[in-house]
């Protein structure tokens, strides 16, 4: 019987888990990008290099959470490999929201981030 309830006990654990990590849309996926193709050098950088990767935060010298957002490589690579970069300039649920300590950042360079993602990160 114990090992029934312990069992029990782990299985709606996973259960909530699951679904706190699920609870977020896929950004890029839902974006409407009809016309909007940003690209690292003309769009993105300048947000990431204001709002992100600056000291303190996401750039190579603090890589705050081990997350540098400082230069091409480091920004495509983990805006591609982790959808959780999105839900947090979304203030999803489940993530910490970004950037921290200050306002959300204004939905048009939110869509330029999630349309720049959709698109493949062009550099």
């Amino acid at each position: 019987m114990k090992y029934i309830i312990i069992s029990a006990i782990i299985l709606c654990i996973a259960v909530v888990a699951c679904n706190k990590t699920s609870s977020n849309p896929d950004y890029a996926a839902t974006a409407v990008c009809t016309g909007s193709t940003p690209t690292y050098t003309n769009n993105i950088s300048n947000i990431l290099n204001t709002s992100c990767a600056t000291s303190g935060c996401h750039n190579d010298a603090t890589r705050k959470a081990g997350i540098s957002l400082q230069g091409y490589s480091n920004a495509s690579s983990q805006f591609k490999n982790n959808s959780k970069n999105l839900a947090s300039i979304n203030h999803g649920s489940g993530v910490d929201p970004m950037p921290q300590g200050a306002p959300k950042l204004a939905d048009s360079n939110i869509k330029k981030l999630e349309c720049w993602v959709k698109n493949g990160t062009p550099q």
